[in-house]
């Protein structure tokens, strides 16, 4: 139950967080006296009411869960297979284009004036929301282009594109400050709109909201009432959206099916392609981390101690703890795969703890055997269990467990609207490999 209380009131923290950011994000949105800098204003609100459901969508399912827990509907406490949760992972998206589709009378017209898009992504992954840089979009570019690399901790991924149309004469709301008052202000609504009001709403969550009922945000009281919010400036529809699983992860570059959500009457419209094209990569922990390591026995080749460590596709065996954290070569390596199967041997009568065999096929070859021994029964339970943990993750994971993918570190975000004009998907798509998808 204290567990229970912790997590809640770390929910109800964030949320109190992202109501002061949409708040800050409002009163911006009516100060603002430049057009990108209502842009970005207007796209942070979308973005902190987004988090603000996903957050209260969490809480209502916690707290639906403490109910079940105190009428004892979930009293059974173990380890089954039916209560057998994955590991958690990365899943990292990145090189996400957008095609577009121009009709010739459009895309080789050089007279006339031009269809301005202002858009953006917003990706959903659980209560985790992440939103791109905004692209300025009209008639010269022919793929929407996001140079934003994001990492999520979960799966599955919900990819949104949001789209208002930008007019060239932008009047500034009636709350747009004077130019006295400008002036003294200009650092924080300045030309570079884009990082200043970043951290402007980062500062405006600094302050503090009074809970409801007088509380201190601990588990038992309601989040915060949303303060009304300021209705001028532009405003982002939704365009497009997919959703990707982990199907959909390969360690290349594809492209996916998109729903188109606008007709074409609509003034934020884009020509889309009905596709989005990105790479989405995958590290799940039980790869990148260690499942279980100790010392055990490898018979009948060697019975003195060695150290074992399981992980991802590989149980690796050093001649000791510290060769392991030496980095020295190991002695030897067991392949691990989803295909691997394990038992427990019973031993003669004068042991006292089973041995554990390994089967591994690899790639098309036969079953190679190994029996490892360990000290005490409890250890042998404990290697045991590991494995079986391990396999689920794998299971789960599918594909992403044949090799570890590589997932760039994202590079700092940056703070200003993207209007440089961009290759064409078409021209520099080079020799990546498509496959079309369907998601489901």
């Amino acid at each position: 139950s204290d567990k229970f209380l912790r997590t809640d009131g770390e929910v109800q923290r964030q949320i109190d967080r992202e109501v002061r950011m949409r708040e800050g994000a409002s009163k911006l949105l009516a100060a603002c006296s430049q057009r990108d800098q209502a842009l970005e204003a207007s796209k942070s609100l979308l973005t902190c009411n987004t988090r603000i459901l996903a957050l209260l969508s969490q809480l209502q399912r916690m707290r639906e869960a403490q109910v079940l827990q105190r009428v004892g509907h979930r009293s059974c406490i173990g380890g089954s297979l039916d209560e057998r949760l994955p590991c958690m992972g990365h899943v990292a998206i990145s090189d996400l284009r957008i095609p577009l589709m121009w009709k010739d009378s459009e895309y080789f017209k050089s007279k006339g004036e031009l269809h301005h898009c202002a858009v953006f992504c917003l990706l959903q992954c659980g209560r985790e929301i992440y939103d791109t840089d905004l692209v300025m979009v009209d008639r010269t570019l022919t793929d929407i282009c996001f140079e934003d690399t994001i990492i999520f901790p979960c799966f599955e991924l919900r990819v949104e594109l949001y789209s208002t149309c930008v007019v060239e004469d932008f009047s500034p709301g009636p709350g747009a400050l004077g130019p006295r008052r400008h002036n003294r202000l200009s650092s924080s609504l300045g030309c570079t709109s884009g990082r200043r009001i970043r951290a402007a709403l980062e500062s405006a969550a600094c302050g503090t909201i009074p809970n409801v009922e007088g509380g201190d945000g601990g588990g038992g009281s309601p989040p915060p009432l949303l303060p009304a919010l300021c209705t001028e400036g532009p405003k982002y529809h939704l365009l497009a959206h997919t959703t990707l699983t982990i199907a959909h992860v390969q360690d290349s570059f594809r492209t996916h099916d998109l729903s188109i959500s606008a007709t074409e009457d609509s003034a934020f419209w884009l020509p889309l392609y009905g596709s989005v094209c990105c790479r989405l990569a995958a590290q799940p922990l039980c790869m990148t981390q260690q499942v279980i390591s100790g010392r055990i026995k490898k018979e009948p080749e060697c019975w003195t101690d060695i150290y074992g460590v399981l992980k991802g596709t590989s149980l690796i065996c050093y001649h000791s703890q510290e060769s392991m954290v030496a980095q020295e070569e190991p002695l030897f390596t067991i392949a691990i795969n989803k295909e691997t199967h394990i038992h427990l041997s019973e031993r003669g009568p004068l042991h006292h703890t089973q041995s554990i065999s390994i089967s591994t096929h690899t790639r098309g070859d036969e079953a190679v055997t190994h029996t490892l021994v360990t000290h005490t029964p409890q250890d042998t339970q404990r290697w045991m269990e590991a494995f079986w943990q391990h396999f689920y993750d794998m299971s789960q994971w599918k594909q992403c467990c044949n090799d570890l993918m590589k997932i760039e570190v994202p590079s700092p975000r940056k703070s200003h609207l993207v209007t440089a004009k961009q290759g064409s998907l078409y021209h520099e798509i080079g020799n990546y490999s498509i496959t079309h998808t369907t998601i489901t």
